[in-house]
C-alpha cells in the first residue's frame, strides 16, 4: 500500500509507463490547442497570485517614472496576467460547453441534442464543485493542523508583501465553525453579482460559482435558440450578448461569445478532417497566395486581441498605448475598467487563433498540452500551495539573501518562485490524478445510474 502511494505521488511525466511510452505519431485532437491555451492561462494565474503581493504588477509600462521595467511592456506582461487569463477561461468554457451541441444543431440531430444538453447540465455541477470541495477540505485540514499559522506573520509582513495583502486563512475556534463556511462556495450560484464574495480559505475560487451560473445561462440560451435558423440564432444571441454586456456582466458575455465562436468553427468546417484523398489536393481556384494572405490577416487580428488582453489593471488612462483606448470605455461601464478591453481581447484572440495554424502549433506543444491536462487542478491547488509551502520557501530564501537592496530581494523572490513552482506543478499533477479525473468519472457514473435507460 505504501509503495503504491509513493509511486502514485511521482509526477505522471516521470512515471515508468510514461518514460517508456512510445512517441505517438497521431495528430492531436482538432481543438487540443484550446486545452493548451487553458493550461497556459492557469499557469499565468498562478504567477500573478505568487507575484502580486511582492511586486506592483497591476500598472503598465510608462505610467510613471517607476514603471519602465521591460516586464511591464505589452505582450510580456501576459506572463503574469491573471485577470486576463480569467477572461480567456470564460470564453473557452463557453466554447467547450457548446461545441458538441452546436455540431448537433448544425446537423439537425435534435434527438441526440436533447440527450447531450441534459447530460451536460446534470454533470456540470458535479464537475465544477467536487474538486474545489476536495481542495478546500485539504486547506481546512492544514489550518487545523497549524500549517497556515506557521506562515501567518510572514503572509502579512509588509517588508516582504509590499503591494498586496492577500487574506491568509486563519484557524477558527472550532472545527465545525471552520467547516460551516465551506458551504458558501456551493450555495452562492444564482445571484446576478459578477464577483461573489470570496471564501475565507481560498479567495481565488470566486470564479467557480460564476462558471456554474454562466454555464446554466448558456444551456438555457442553447436550448432556446436550438431550432432557429442559423442567421436568426446568431442575431438573437448577438442581441443577448449586447444586453448582457450593457449590464456589465462580462463573464456571461464571454461564455456566449465562446458559444458563437464554436458554431462559427462548425459552419466553416474548421475541425472536419478531409473525407477523401481528393479533398487533400490543392484547389487551383484557390491560389496559395490568398490562403497566405488570410493567414497573415488573422495573425494580425490575433496580435490585436493579444494586445487588448494585456490592458493594465491600474492607471491605464495614463499609460502609453492605453490613454486613447481608456477614453473609449463608455460611462455606463460600472465594472473595473480593465475588464472592458481584456474581455474584448479574449474574444478576439480565441476567435483568431482558430484561423492560425502557427498559434495552434504553439499551443499543441507537449509541455503546454500537459499544462492543459492539469489546468483545473493547477487553478484549484496553487492558492493553498502558495500559502503553505510557497511562503515557507520564500521566507527561507529571504533569510539567505536579506533585503538590503533590490538585487537581494529579487534573488530571494526568484529562488522562492522556482521552489514554489516545482511544488505547485507536482501538487497539481497529483491532484489531477487523485481528484480531478475521478470527479469526471464519478459524474458520468452518477448520471449512468440515475438516468432513464432508453
Amino acid at each position: 500500500m505504501l509503495t503504491r502511494l509513493l509511486v502514485f505521488s511521482i509526477p505522471s511525466f516521470l512515471q515508468p509507463r510514461h518514460i517508456h511510452e512510445p512517441i505517438r505519431s497521431g495528430k492531436p485532437a482538432p481543438t487540443a490547442y484550446l486545452n493548451g491555451l487553458r493550461g497556459l492561462a492557469a499557469l499565468f494565474v498562478y504567477i500573478f497570485h505568487y507575484s502580486y503581493q511582492a511586486y506592483n504588477v497591476n500598472e503598465g509600462w510608462g505610467c510613471d517614472e517607476t514603471n519602465y521595467h521591460f516586464l511591464k511592456l505589452p505582450f510580456i506582461r501576459i506572463l503574469y496576467g491573471g485577470p486576463a487569463a480569467v477572461s480567456i477561461f470564460f470564453v473557452l468554457s463557453g466554447y467547450t460547453l457548446s461545441y458538441k451541441t452546436s455540431q448537433l444543431i448544425q446537423s439537425h440531430s435534435y434527438a441526440e441534442f436533447v440527450n447531450t444538453i441534459s447530460s451536460l447540465a446534470f454533470r456540470r455541477g458535479i464537475r465544477l464543485f467536487l474538486p474545489p470541495a476536495a481542495s478546500t477540505t485539504i486547506i481546512i485540514c492544514l489550518i487545523r493542523l497549524g500549517v497556515y499559522e506557521h506562515n501567518e506573520e510572514f503572509a502579512h509582513n509588509k517588508t516582504y508583501m509590499r503591494y498586496y495583502d492577500e487574506e491568509h486563512p486563519h484557524r477558527m475556534d472550532t472545527a465545525s465553525e471552520q467547516w460551516s463556511t465551506l458551504w458558501w462556495l456551493a450555495l452562492h450560484v444564482f445571484d446576478w453579482d459578477r464577483t461573489p464574495p470570496p471564501t475565507n480559505f481560498d479567495g481565488h475560487l470566486w470564479t467557480i460559482p460564476v462558471e456554474f451560473r454562466c454555464s446554466l445561462y448558456l444551456f438555457i440560451t442553447v436550448i432556446g435558440t436550438a431550432r432557429l435558423q442559423t442567421k436568426w440564432r446568431f442575431l438573437a444571441v448577438t442581441g443577448l450578448i449586447w444586453i448582457i454586456y450593457r449590464n456589465c456582466n462580462w463573464p456571461l458575455m464571454l461564455f456566449l461569445c465562446g458559444m458563437l465562436i464554436a458554431e462559427l468553427d462548425h459552419i466553416r468546417g474548421a475541425h472536419v478532417p478531409p473525407t477523401s484523398s481528393l479533398d487533400q489536393r490543392p484547389n487551383p481556384l484557390s491560389p496559395s497566395i490568398w490562403g497566405r494572405m488570410m493567414t497573415w490577416l488573422w495573425s494580425l487580428v490575433s496580435i490585436l486581441g493579444f494586445y487588448l488582453i494585456c490592458q493594465p489593471q491600474a492607471r491605464a488612462e495614463i499609460t502609453p498605448g492605453w490613454i486613447y483606448l481608456s477614453s473609449l470605455i463608455p460611462e455606463w461601464w460600472q465594472d473595473a475598467p480593465f475588464r472592458y478591453w481584456q474581455s474584448m481581447g479574449a474574444v478576439i484572440f480565441v476567435l483568431a487563433i482558430g484561423y492560425s495554424p502557427a498559434w495552434q502549433q504553439f499551443f499543441n506543444n507537449a509541455f503546454i498540452q500537459y499544462l492543459g491536462k492539469i489546468s483545473y487542478a493547477l487553478y484549484l491547488i496553487h492558492g493553498p500551495t502558495i500559502h503553505s509551502l510557497g511562503f515557507m520557501f520564500e521566507r527561507w530564501a529571504f533569510s539567505l539573501t536579506g533585503i538590503e537592496d533590490d538585487w537581494s530581494f529579487n534573488t530571494a523572490f526568484i529562488l522562492g518562485a522556482v521552489l514554489s513552482t516545482s511544488m505547485v506543478i507536482w501538487c497539481a499533477d497529483v491532484f489531477w490524478r487523485a481528484v480531478d479525473i475521478p470527479a469526471i468519472q464519478f459524474a458520468k457514473w452518477v448520471e449512468g445510474r440515475l438516468i432513464v435507460k432508453s
